[in-house]
């Protein structure tokens, strides 16, 4: 089975790797693994400031500080997933990756940022389902 990990470093995050290391009848090390990080992309007027090479060495070091972490304690656990990242808004980011990779499943956290964030633009979860035509694993 193809499974995206969708990951952002939260304490949601932690708790999906946790079902997902302690459920092996389901999530052996015999699937294929990707995880996934997306990071906001900057506003236009920093990004033109500072310019493109900055500004994606800035998303690459930001993605790396959580995909490190995850990378490593999946290792841990005899998987070793492919790590991708990238940048635009999340929930819709996700489910283009998901759909476009040809995923058998995405899991994720079902909730990784604020909650006055998620009243102002929907949650991150909402907007995958909403956008994304492969299975969805909400691990709250």
């Amino acid at each position: 089975m193809k499974i995206l990990l969708a990951v952002d470093g939260s304490k949601y995050t932690k708790k999906m790797l946790a079902y997902l290391t302690t459920h092996d009848e389901q999530f052996s090390n015999k699937n294929d693994y990707t995880v996934l990080t997306v990071q906001p992309p900057l506003p236009a007027r920093a990004r033109a400031a500072v310019g493109k090479d900055i500004a994606d060495g800035y998303h690459a070091e930001e993605a790396e500080k959580v995909l490190g972490p995850v990378s490593k304690f999946l290792a841990r656990h005899d998987i070793n997933p492919k790590s991708a990242w990238k940048v635009g808004h999340a929930g819709e980011t996700i489910a283009k990756f998901a759909d476009n990779g040809k995923f058998d499943l995405l899991v994720m956290g079902s909730h990784g940022h604020s909650a006055l964030g998620n009243l102002v633009m929907g949650s991150v979860a909402t907007q995958v389902l909403a956008h994304c035509g492969v299975p969805v694993l909400l691990v709250r």
